[in-house]
């Protein structure tokens, strides 16, 4: 077990028996206190913060501590020692935050809290808000958006159906590979829908010398960042998080996709866990997935602005590294073409009929090693796949306790679209 001690100031006096490793908030990046606070109606609530800075200790320490050091190569078992403002609602929900984590990232997490006041920074933004005279935000709904193609659908069909009462919160932790995507659909978004920028915010969030690159950790901070903003308007809101159904249950092809590029970032089973735990934690959000039974092909299809979508694929990124191409020397991000969700999208585009004008760095497998171990891992899976199994398969990556008819419908349409992108290579072998 590694203990991690988390403070928010470095002359804090608190420490654990045994050896651990000291984290100060006061050395992690993060701009949430510094994002356009002052046009939300009320600061966050005291449960709202403490889910933030716990999301804030748990990516933190996903990016410390390596994986290749554990027993296994792969779940390591940490113990974060917190400080928070309710210590007494967190002991009580302390296994249900666990069981959340533990299913998100393959890990094994136990939780220490103790009590602290609103730091320095705190306080002066609480003030701020409550002094800004000028109109504040209302809004409905928030909506998470990545850059990726499911967030953009997303966007766009809420703008087509809803009025302009929405936030779209987005996340970066360093590179430009996701960034420069979402500040490109963003300018597209406030002119084809007369947005501002208000509309959104984007936050960065980076803890000083993290390694690990799994990151499972990742979507629990982004979302939390999304609640918090939520909690600043004292009613029930919507958090739309648009992903299609096939990637949400992520079943793996193959055995090789059970490790560090099989995610759980929108499966059923954790945002079951999640929304329980925000309902526990008095916080009035109702997480919601629209797509959570299309396909990415159906999504694309289905999209309700779909010639602006059409002119704006090349601005979304769903590659699943999309700086590798600057370790290469170039000098702009590009898809793959060759890892899983590079395929799942190829796919998804090819189904919908609509020209792929994507920069892939590889069409055809033909850049090297890892690109052909990525085609040989589809094809065996492909050659695996059995439609008679597809209702045993959809519970590989987690238990579904409903609508499991359409969890195998969905699977089978999904698998269906990766037959069709991988046609060529599936009949030569």
């Amino acid at each position: 077990m590694i203990n991690i001690v988390y403070k928010f100031s470095n002359s804090e006096e608190y420490s654990v028996e045994g050896n651990s490793i000291t984290c100060s908030f006061e050395d992690y990046r993060y701009t949430f206190w510094k994002s356009k606070l002052e046009l939300l109606p009320e600061f966050p609530s005291n449960e709202a913060i403490d889910l933030l800075v716990i999301s804030l200790a748990v990516y933190g320490a996903d990016r410390i501590i390596k994986r290749k050091d554990s027993f296994n190569a792969w779940k390591r078992s940490i113990h974060l020692h917190l400080p928070v403002l309710n210590s007494d609602l967190l002991e009580e929900n302390v296994e249900l935050l666990k069981r959340t984590i533990n299913f998100l990232t393959g890990d094994s997490w136990e939780f220490t809290f103790r009590d602290r006041e609103l730091t320095l920074e705190e306080i002066k933004i609480r003030d701020q808000m409550r002094q800004t005279r000028i109109d504040k935000l209302d809004i409905n709904k928030l909506c998470m958006f990545s850059g990726g193609l499911d967030s953009f659908i997303g966007a766009i069909d809420l703008l087509e159906d809803e009025s302009k009462d929405i936030i779209f919160v987005s996340h970066y932790g360093g590179g430009k590979g996701t960034l420069e995507y979402q500040e490109a659909l963003r300018e597209e978004l406030i002119k084809e829908y007369s947005l501002s920028k208000d509309n959104f915010y984007s936050f960065y969030a980076a803890p000083n010398g993290g390694k690990e690159e799994t990151m499972r950790s990742r979507s629990f901070m982004f979302f939390s960042h999304a609640i918090a903003l939520a909690a600043c308007f004292k009613k029930r809101l919507e958090l739309i998080i648009p992903e299609n159904g096939y990637i949400s249950l992520n079943i793996p092809l193959t055995y090789s996709r059970t490790g560090t590029s099989s995610t759980r970032t929108t499966h059923p089973h954790y945002m079951e866990l999640f929304q329980n735990l925000l309902n526990n934690l008095g916080l009035e959000i109702t997480l919601y997935n629209p797509y959570q039974f299309k396909t990415k092909g159906e999504m694309v299809t289905e999209c309700k602005n779909k010639d602006f979508l059409a002119g704006n694929i090349i601005n979304t990124m769903s590659c699943s590294h999309p700086d590798v191409g600057r370790m290469r020397g170039e000098s702009e991000t590009q898809h793959c073409g060759t890892c899983l969700p590079c395929i799942i999208r190829r796919a998804a585009i090819n189904s919908a009929g609509i020209d792929d004008m994507t920069s892939y760095y590889d069409e055809d497998f033909s850049s090297g090693k890892t690109a052909r171990q990525n085609l040989n891992s589809y094809l065996l899976g492909l050659e695996k796949y059995d439609s008679e199994r597809a209702y045993l398969d959809i519970q590989m990556s987690g238990p579904l306790n409903s609508n499991l008819e359409q969890y195998e419908s969905i699977f089978k349409r999904g698998i269906a679209e990766l037959k069709k992108v991988l046609k060529d290579y599936h009949e030569n072998t």
